[in-house]
C-alpha cells in the first residue's frame, strides 16, 4: 500500500552503493546494477558505486569515506551479509555505527520470509546511522537488492511517506554534536 502523500515536495538524496564480493566485477554486478537504477529512477543522485572484496577493513575504509564526505547522505551496500567465514559487512557496519536501526534488518527479514521462507534466517542485513549519515546491508543475491529497496528503501527515502520518513530526520540526526 503506498503512503506518498502527492501534495508534498519530493526531497532527492545522495546516494553511494557498494557491492561487497571476491567474485563480482562490473560487468556481472546485478545487484549493484539493479540498486544503481533504483536509486536513479526514484529520482535519487547516485554519488558513488564502487566494488569492495569481502574485508571487513577494506569496507570500514570505503564506509568511513563515504561517512565523512557531506555529499553522501545514504550508502547501500549488497554482499556480504550471510553467515560464512567471508560474510563481514554487518562487523564493518558495527565499527562505524553510532546507532543501529534494528527495524530495518527485522522488518527486511519479515519481507523477505514470505519470499524464501526460513531461508531468511541467514541474512544479517543491518541499519545503521553515522556522522548523519544512513547505512544500509542488503544481502548480496539481486532478488534481495530489490526487495531492499522496493519494499523498504524506497518509501523511507522518500520525503512524501506518510505518516514518517527516514528523510524527514536528516537534519536531526547530528544533534548530539
Amino acid at each position: 500500500m503506498s503512503r506518498i502523500d502527492k501534495s508534498r515536495p519530493f526531497i532527492p538524496v545522495r546516494i553511494a552503493v557498494a557491492t561487497i564480493s571476491d567474485t563480482r566485477t562490473q560487468a556481472n554486478d546485478t545487484s549493484g546494477d539493479a540498486l544503481a537504477d533504483r536509486v536513479t529512477e526514484a529520482g535519487h543522485e547516485l554519488v558513488g558505486r564502487t566494488i569492495i572484496k569481502d574485508d571487513a577493513d577494506l569496507i570500514e575504509i570505503q564506509l568511513r569515506a563515504w561517512i565523512a564526505d557531506p555529499a553522501v547522505d545514504v550508502v547501500i551496500t549488497t554482499g556480504g551479509t550471510g553467515v560464512t567465514g567471508r560474510d563481514v559487512t554487518p562487523e564493518a557496519f558495527h565499527r562505524v555505527a553510532e546507532k543501529i536501526i534494528e527495524g530495518f534488518g527485522e522488518l527486511f527479514r519479515m519481507l523477505s520470509y514470505a519470499k524464501i521462507g526460513t531461508s531468511t534466517m541467514q541474512s544479517r542485513a543491518v541499519g545503521a546511522v553515522a556522522n548523519g549519515t544512513y547505512l544500509f546491508a542488503l544481502p548480496g543475491s539481486t532478488g534481495a537488492a530489490k526487495d531492499g529497496w522496493d519494499d523498504i528503501l524506497r518509501f523511507q527515502l522518500d520525503s512524501r511517506h506518510r505518516p514518517c520518513n527516514l528523510v524527514e530526520l536528516m537534519p536531526r540526526l547530528k544533534e548530539h554534536f
